[in-house]
């Protein structure tokens, strides 16, 4: 079971930094070789409904990808044995950062193709939200109530 936690862990840290690293290459592809930043930044209508989408992606997913995980850490992985807790743990830890990538993407493109703060707004909270997410050896022990012995410590 310590080598499946092990494991689990580096899993979940890998799929942490790819989601990290998605904004980064956003921001490289926007301030570098984006041949389209800035095509829709005279356009009021087309960057008022690119600036509400991401507002409203923003203000849904955030606390949808928090509060889901939670409910489904109490009410479906709390009521299996070990290795499918640690299993679905993965799978939702994975769900989680796709809700929080979704406004995340869409922020992004909304500052760089209208120029309007507002997705980059957007894209900030996303990220700070995302500092709740983050994966480690003690905090799967505790969500998942697994008690560790003297010999580990």
């Amino acid at each position: 079971m310590e080598q499946q936690i092990k494991k689990s862990i580096s899993y979940l840290k890998g799929s942490y930094f790819c989601f990290w690293l998605l904004p980064i290459l956003l921001i490289i592809w926007g301030e570098m070789c984006g041949n389209g930043v800035g095509i829709y930044a005279g356009e009021t209508r087309t960057s008022y409904y690119m600036e509400t989408l991401s507002i409203l992606l923003t203000a849904v997913c955030v606390p949808v990808s928090l509060k889901l995980f939670a409910w489904v850490l109490v009410h479906k992985i709390d009521t299996v044995g070990i290795a499918k807790a640690i299993y679905l743990y993965i799978i939702w830890s994975n769900v989680r950062l796709l809700l929080l990538a979704l406004p995340l993407i869409v922020g992004g493109l909304t500052y760089y193709l209208t120029m309007s703060t507002t997705g980059a707004l957007c894209a900030a909270i996303t990220l700070t939200a995302s500092l709740f997410c983050l994966p480690g050896e003690k905090r799967l022990r505790r969500e998942l109530h697994i008690e560790t012995t003297d010999e580990e410590e």
